[in-house]
């Protein structure tokens, strides 16, 4: 039995959810988010969008709640939508964006120069005595995540100082490093 799957979600207001021979469509203030199921029935009563599976194969009981979960991460990115922060920790690491062209100076001989999905929103942040930040918006919460494991990939946090790209509030797993 599915405990996530059986939970039904919630279509807030401003909110248009409709299923078409095996299509869901969302569409919201923030924009429009459509995704092909399969293994289970979707249907939108009463405000509110219910997964059910046919049958109890395990093909069906495993996409259940993967299905439930997917429509509501769709329905929460178009109202609401979605943020990732990450965070250059290291002595000259910078980051700058012109439109959707993201400049990352990352300690390499060349800066690394990333054209990002039109559909995701670029903000970097940059105060004196702080560590620069690039924020990540979107109404797509997989491709805001794609980006972001793209970014944090060219130099991911290292175990003795801690220096690279992580995401804001990671809890890194530090070394001690020599024992002289």
């Amino acid at each position: 039995m599915s405990r996530i799957g059986n939970n039904p979600v919630a279509i807030p207001e401003g909110v248009t959810v409709t299923v078409a021979d095996n299509t869901l469509t969302v569409k919201g203030a923030l924009g429009e988010l459509t995704q092909d199921f399969s293994a289970v029935d979707i249907k939108v009563e009463e405000g509110q969008v219910l997964v059910t599976r046919p049958s109890e194969s395990k093909e069906h009981k495993a996409k259940h709640g993967l299905y439930r979960s997917l429509v509501a991460n769709m329905v929460l990115g178009v109202s609401k939508g979605w943020t990732k922060e990450l965070e250059l920790v290291g002595v000259g690491y910078r980051a700058s964006n012109q439109g959707q062209k993201l400049d990352i100076a990352l300690g390499f001989s060349h800066n690394i120069i990333l054209n990002v999905a039109p559909e995701v929103k670029i903000e970097t942040i940059s105060e004196k005595g702080k560590n620069p930040i690039i924020k990540l918006t979107s109404h797509d919460k997989q491709l805001v995540g794609q980006v972001a494991a793209k970014i944090r990939a060219f130099r991911k946090p290292e175990p003795y100082k801690g220096k690279g790209v992580k995401f804001v509030g990671e809890q890194l797993r530090r070394k001690a490093g020599k024992s002289a």
